[in-house]
């Protein structure tokens, strides 16, 4: 079972990067942390998925004080989503046709949820943005969703000082994101496995983990 975790993992974490990518050439809007990486990407003049990996690196360290332990998923998540996504902007051209560019980001949204469902429902370790918000809840006794709300409109004011691309996709996004992750989750979580190695009872189902309640990332 391992094998397929890890396969679905990448493949998972692949596809994140390349809607990243589908997204920010459809320029109508990015999610706040990536409204944060092109702000800052275009500051200082490194690539979109080098800014996403460093932003990772850092939101990991963070994890210290709050003592969340991160898996194989965790750390292949900082690196193999920025690599991703440079090579889909690599291999995209810019979009200037609005009648375009709409379709286009609606399919990258699509895309985004499919690959969120995907890597989650492999069960290998958390984003280092999700594992921050939890382990901030977690240490201070407060509530996922004020929580989530804060980091991410302190992450998306960033960016958009910073320059970054905020537009009616920035808000189509938020909405509907938690809601596609949450249709393509339960599809996609590998059954947990009873000890021995024996198949789960029949009837049993796959299991089920609730629906991310941020971004996955």
């Amino acid at each position: 079972m391992l094998p397929r975790r890890l396969a679905q993992l990448f493949a998972g974490l692949i596809l994140y990067g390349l809607s990243l990518a589908v997204m920010y050439r459809a320029a109508v809007g990015l999610d706040p942390w990536d409204v944060f990486h092109q702000g800052a990407a275009d500051r200082i003049g490194w690539s979109f998925g080098t800014v996403t990996i460093a932003t990772g690196v850092v939101v990991l360290l963070l994890w210290i004080p709050l003592r969340e332990r991160p898996g194989v998923g965790t750390v292949a998540n900082v690196v193999v989503v920025g690599l991703a996504a440079d090579a889909g902007l690599a291999l995209m051209p810019e979009l200037h046709d609005l009648a375009l560019r709409i379709p286009v980001f609606a399919a990258g949204l699509v895309l985004n949820g499919v690959a969120g469902g995907a890597y989650i429902g492999a069960r290998l370790g958390p984003g280092p943005r999700d594992g921050l918000m939890t382990g901030l809840a977690r240490r201070t006794g407060g509530r996922i969703g004020p929580i989530r709300t804060g980091i991410e409109l302190t992450v998306l004011a960033g960016g958009w000082l910073l320059g970054g691309d905020v537009g009616p996709g920035t808000v189509v996004y938020a909405v509907t994101i938690g809601p596609l992750v949450a249709f393509f989750l339960p599809l996609m979580t590998v059954p947990e496995t009873p000890q021995g190695g024996a198949p789960p009872p029949p009837g049993s189902g796959p299991a089920r983990e609730p629906a991310p309640t941020a971004v996955p990332s």
